[in-house]
């Protein structure tokens, strides 16, 4: 997951290097490379260069504000909801510091761990922050209790 603009600016650049290679691959003869060794080589640099689009998709669109709900189904998805939520909002890693009076290499560090680090108190002050709403299905708990 791109969680920055600088991470977002290196995938792009790396997305064009990749079709650029692809392009060029396509374009060369095979030079003694056996047909299925190619399409293989052809196909992992397709595959490469479809995660990376992903990425930056997900980056636009919750950039552009495309994306409004992150819905998770476990705590273990509220980090990446947390990052989702601060990009969507519009949020750098420094404004979201400054809200919570921790030191931007905190969130940096936060962020690039997926929130390991963070314990409970500190999750439900970035919570408070980003404004971001937490809503539990009783009906699942219910489920779980029977």
């Amino acid at each position: 997951m791109i969680k920055k603009e600088r991470q977002f600016k290196i995938t792009k650049s790396q997305a064009e290097k990749f079709t650029a290679a692809i392009q060029e691959l396509k374009a060369s003869p095979a030079k003694g490379m056996h047909p299925l060794l190619r399409e293989a080589e052809l196909d992992g640099m397709q595959s490469q260069l479809d995660d990376l689009n992903e990425q930056l998709a997900e980056y636009e669109a919750l950039q552009s504000g495309e994306i409004k709900v992150v819905k998770i189904h476990s705590v273990a998805a509220l980090p990446l909801a947390l990052i989702k939520a601060r990009i969507a909002l519009g949020f750098t890693q420094e404004e979201l510091a400054k809200r919570i009076g921790v030191a931007e290499q905190q969130i940096q560090r936060y962020e690039a761990t997926d929130y390991e680090g963070a314990n409970l108190t500190r999750s439900g002050e970035i919570i408070d922050a980003l404004r971001v709403s937490v809503d539990i299905e009783l009906s699942k708990l219910k489920e779980i209790s029977a």
